[in-house]
């Protein structure tokens, strides 16, 4: 699977001053593009409020104003990761969910929590929308609603000094591998692994950390063999500490069809079309595809939302 559209090389842009260096505020690719790191986001895109789609959302969340927005707080660069004041959110997810608030006349109200904990926060109402790389599942569509707006691909991530190499799911037998928890790409490296034990291989030991940053440092460390997560993620983790490489990728749902990635919201409560409206706007106006231009995701581009399209098949067994 193709991952994101530019490569990423680390520039520290790093101004000199009485108080000692500031932070880093920028990472540049090498195709010139730059990533501003700054909690300020001048160059984040927006939109409009569009009354006719605005009208549709539910009378609770308009009274309010506001959209609340949860997410993980440690997905990783480009998607959904902390400025350099190490508090702000900002990422490819972070203006997806402005843009979709702009077009509904709401402010956004930025939330993060645990992956896990992300669909609590949704079941209990405490939040309207989960915006945070999140797949498409047939279990999941039984309770939740999605609209889509992004290709799901994912990445087999390696220290950069391994001594093995991939060439299928056979591959991992025996292997130590990192994944996160909850995820689809948990599942299906336990679909892998079923497969595996059932051809009489020996088991992929899959390993959970709390932080993508310990995952990495288990790498980098060598107790882990590799880590399957985002590849947008691990395209710009290769190029930023240049202690990995990526040696597959994959669609999030394996070979079953190609993934994508959605707002979800819980099932029934009226939201999710507007939301999908929303979208299908922004696509239609280019204010979509500036987004991904703007994080180099443009390889990750759909050509239309959809509602609760096929998502990764439900666990078997």
């Amino acid at each position: 699977m193709v991952g994101v559209a530019v490569a990423l090389v680390t520039t520290a842009l790093v101004v000199g001053g009485c108080g000692g260096a500031e932070p880093e505020t920028e990472v540049r690719a090498v195709n010139g593009q730059t990533f501003d790191l700054t909690p300020q986001q001048p160059g984040r895109v927006r939109g409009e409020k569009v009354d006719a789609i605005a009208a549709k959302v539910p009378q609770a969340i308009r009274d309010r104003g506001t959209l609340i927005v949860t997410g993980s707080a440690n997905t990783g660069g480009p998607l959904r990761f902390f400025a350099n004041d190490d508090r702000t959110l900002i990422g490819s997810e972070v203006d997806f969910a402005y843009l979709i608030a702009d077009t509904l006349g709401l402010k956004v109200e930025l939330r993060a929590a645990d992956w896990a904990q992300n669909f609590v926060a949704i079941d209990s109402g405490a939040v309207d929308a989960f915006i945070s790389n999140v797949t498409v599942t047939e279990e999941r569509k039984e309770k939740y609603d999605f609209a889509t707006y992004r290709l799901d691909n994912l990445a087999l991530e390696v220290a950069k000094d391994a001594n093995w190499t991939y060439t299928d799911r056979k591959s991992l037998a025996g292997k130590r591998i990192g994944v996160g928890s909850g995820t689809n790409q948990e599942q299906l490296l336990v679909q892998w692994n079923d497969r595996n034990v059932a051809e009489g291989l020996p088991k992929i030991d899959i390993a959970y950390y709390q932080q993508a940053t310990d995952y990495y440092l288990a790498l980098a460390s060598h107790r882990l063999d590799g880590y399957l997560g985002p590849n947008p993620v691990a395209v710009y983790h290769v190029a930023t500490a240049n202690q990995t490489k990526i040696v597959a990728n994959f669609s999030g749902a394996g070979d079953a069809l190609q993934a994508e990635i959605a707002v979800l919201t819980r099932k029934d409560n009226d939201l999710i079309g507007p939301v999908h409206e929303a979208l299908q706007y922004a696509i239609a106006h280019g204010t979509y595809q500036k987004v991904l231009e703007h994080w180099g995701l443009t390889s990750e581009a759909v050509t239309e939302t959809r509602i609760n399209p096929p998502g990764l098949p439900k666990k078997t067994g």
